[in-house]
């Protein structure tokens, strides 16, 4: 394999410092399974990535990006052939392992899930962990409970950013039909109109978090930014109601009483999509390649590796909306 092009980040002196790279096979993590990248995408997480104490990746220097869909050149492993099309995210690529901004990856089998039927390796990351996130999210309120049948009260925070409007695709498209939207500027209305969301509200309009219980105006909550966003909605939860975690861009701390838990009997769902356990993804992705297909839809951009920093620096300043995929 000759030398190829990838984003390197690198610690200098107080500074992380990172940009597109010429390197060799030599500088990729160790894995049974090598991967020509076709596609990667730019998460909440490939941001903090690059960021000084961002507390993503454990050593340096590092090849960032925590997804990819690609071809495989090379397998040790006999459930991989060369030639077959594949998917890796999760798991600590991008983090202590080599990522997905790069032309060429190398990862352990057990990583990698094989391209389901239906989905090009574009779509798979139009979807990316974004997408895989917000499936596991619906997945788990179903699973305490939220049918499109009774017609629930549905809000999604962080509606316009990668998840958020994954998510919001995937309810319309299951069926769902009183989907609120959180926004927090006046362009992203419409954005979240045409996404899915038949309401939009900003948080101003959630109040203050004075009382451990509030009025329930929320059957369910599809929650990606955490904080005191999250401390305001779980007292306006429904009897019953379900709440699902998988963001931090607007804090870690939560502010809670036990009182909504113990008389309103409300859920609150921890989402990860890291350390999901590899027999489990398969169905998922398939799931997303027929029935929950909104690739074709999705609000995405596309940009290359030299791109990258321009698409960092937006989600950084609050100003990206949608999914970005990176051609590699």
């Amino acid at each position: 394999m000759n030398n190829f092009k990838a984003i390197v980040v690198k610690e200098q002196e107080d500074e992380v410092v990172y940009g597109v790279e010429q390197i060799g096979e030599d500088q990729l993590s160790e894995g049974e399974v090598t991967i020509q990248v076709a596609y990667s995408s730019i998460n909440y997480k490939d941001m903090l990535a690059v960021q000084k104490k961002g507390g993503v990746i454990r050593n340096y220097p590092m090849i960032p990006g925590i997804d990819l869909s690609g071809t495989v050149v090379e397998s040790a492993d006999s459930r991989f052939q060369k030639g077959q099309e594949v998917i890796v995210t999760g798991f600590e690529m991008g983090m202590s392992h080599t990522g997905g901004f790069s032309e060429y990856a190398r990862v352990p089998a057990d990583w990698v899930v094989v391209l389901p039927e239906g989905l090009s390796l574009r779509d798979a990351m139009v979807f990316g962990t974004a997408g895989f996130t917000a499936a596991l999210s619906i997945l788990a309120l179903e699973k305490n409970g939220m049918d499109p049948k009774n017609d629930p009260k549905i809000l999604v925070t962080g509606s316009t950013g990668g998840v958020g409007s994954v998510a919001l695709q995937l309810l319309e498209k299951i069926g769902y039909g009183n989907i609120t939207a959180l926004v927090r500027k006046d362009h992203q209305v419409e954005v979240a109109k045409s996404l899915g969301a038949h309401a939009v509200i900003f948080p101003d309009d959630l109040g203050e978090l004075k009382k451990p219980l509030n009025k329930e105006k929320f059957d369910y909550i599809l929650d990606t930014v955490g904080g005191d966003i999250t401390s305001v909605l779980i007292p306006q939860l429904s009897y019953g109601g379900s709440m699902s975690m998988c963001g931090m861009a607007a804090g870690v701390e939560l502010k809670a009483t036990v009182l909504p838990f113990i008389l309103r009997g409300v859920n609150l769902l921890g989402i990860d999509s890291v350390n999901v356990p590899i027999d489990k993804r398969p169905a998922i992705w398939a799931k997303m390649a027929k029935d929950w297909n909104i690739a074709g839809t999705t609000l995405v951009d596309e940009i290359s590796l030299q791109e990258v920093p321009g698409t960092i620096d937006a989600i950084k300043n609050g100003q990206h909306l949608g999914r970005t995929i990176v051609k590699c």
